[in-house]
């Protein structure tokens, strides 16, 4: 062959493979509109969570102190002040809630908005709060603390029983934060903020055993920080980026980043599907931690939003008191 032409056949595939490298950079990117459903200043929305019995959206405002349910067909959030920041809410049973306090773990009444002890946990968050939690598919209750001063290592990750049993199942954690588990029960997903990962352990169902750890997704800085997350009927997992803008949706099996759905505030803290066929990913955000122009070009930070992504969700786990 001449050599000339052995060149310019070189150059040609270099180029066509460059392009398909970029076409596959862009690709994660996504065109689905993000639109509003429900205005709002939320100093710290977190915890999202669908309640498909009444098909209403659970949602905290940590720094504002206020456990909310949003109704998107009646368009109407109703507010319950708690007495300290709240981190997270998972369904209970009838007209209950449990919400994780800065002290620990509280029944509330819906009817009433009273709250009564469920357990104390005082003792185990010396010079931290309760953060971001979720029910496994036993109904047992997995919620996680931080530091008040971020300070790495100081957290932890415990899993409350029925009987208010309380175990401890990871230490030297800094922020803890999003928790999933797969379909068949057998594995669980994790992130602890400032690692930039989700993690990944076998689970057993019926003990609450995990092991194994390994990290199933290293996240990019430039991305944001990974928060909240939740998981879809493909067993892929979706996750609000702190300082990015957007939610990703990851393959947790090969790492690989799969979609980016940019969202109309800067800090993106955690996502939940609802509607009547778990079609619609809800998204709450935060008005903390914001420049004055971060505020003015994302004016509706705080607010929820919601985006129909093509992929449906799963069925939140509840509280099981029995």
């Amino acid at each position: 062959m001449n050599k000339s032409i052995a060149i310019l056949i070189a150059l040609i595939v270099t180029s066509c493979k460059s392009n398909e490298e970029q076409q596959d950079k862009t690709s994660v990117a996504s065109s689905k509109e993000v639109t509003i459903a429900y205005k709002t200043e939320a100093a710290l929305g977190e915890g999202a969570i669908w309640n498909d019995d009444t098909k209403q959206l659970y949602w905290v405002d940590i720094e504002g102190k206020t456990f909310n349910v949003f109704d998107p067909k009646a368009n109407q959030n109703q507010s319950f002040p708690t007495a300290t920041q709240i981190g997270t809410v998972v369904p209970k049973q009838n007209d209950e809630v449990l919400v994780a306090l800065v002290d620990g773990i509280y029944t509330l009444n819906l009817k009433t908005g009273n709250t009564t002890p469920f357990v104390d946990m005082g003792e185990s968050l010396v010079n931290s709060r309760l953060n971001d939690g979720k029910c496994d598919p036993k109904g047992r209750l997995w919620v996680g603390s931080m530091n008040w001063q971020q300070d790495k290592g100081k957290a932890k990750l415990f899993m409350i029983q029925n009987d208010s049993t309380v175990t401890t199942k990871m230490d030297s954690v800094t922020i803890s934060n999003g928790i999933v588990w797969t379909k068949d029960k057998k594995t669980m997903y994790y992130i602890d903020t400032p690692t930039s990962q989700i993690k990944a352990y076998d689970y057993n169902d019926e003990t609450g055993h995990i092991s194994n750890e390994r990290v199933a997704v290293e996240i990019s800085e430039d991305l944001g920080f990974p928060d909240g997350m939740t998981i879809d009927a493909e067993d892929m997992v979706w996750v609000g980026m702190w300082n990015g803008n957007a939610v990703i949706r990851f393959n947790p099996k090969t790492g690989a980043l799969l979609e980016k759905i940019d969202v109309p505030a800067h800090n993106v803290t955690s996502c939940a599907f609802g509607g009547d066929h778990l079609e619609t990913l809800y998204i709450t955000t935060a008005k903390l931690d914001m420049t004055d122009e971060e505020l003015k070009k994302y004016p509706l930070a705080g607010s929820i939003f919601k985006v129909k992504p093509g992929v449906k969700g799963v069925k939140s786990n509840a509280f099981k008191t029995y």
